[in-house]
């Protein structure tokens, strides 16, 4: 729960997004989190009226475990190049070609 509030944190921060820019959020989380479902930490934040949705990842061998994926979908006059993707923790290696 914790590291999915702190991603949800750092790109709404990193975007300069907040709540009500929201449209809708897609959590996915590899096959080894079984201790909440990433929305859960959302519902938390107080994204009661956003829509959620939850998906296990693929197991691919060699991919990064205990990894949780946020795709969110969200309503901003930005360009997509202004846009700042985030990865934390072991996640930082998987898109190096992404501005940060």
């Amino acid at each position: 729960m914790g590291r999915t509030r702190e991603l949800l944190e750092e790109m709404l921060a990193r975007n300069d997004v907040d709540k009500d820019h929201l449209v809708s959020i897609i959590f996915t989380a590899t096959s080894d989190i079984h201790g909440a479902f990433p929305a859960a930490a959302a519902r938390e934040m107080g994204f009661g009226d956003v829509p959620l949705m939850c998906a296990q990842e693929l197991e691919i061998s060699g991919g990064t475990p205990l990894c949780i994926r946020v795709l969110a979908h969200i309503d901003t006059p930005k360009s997509r190049a202004e846009l700042r993707h985030v990865y934390l923790w072991g996640a930082k290696g998987l898109r190096d070609d992404l501005p940060g």
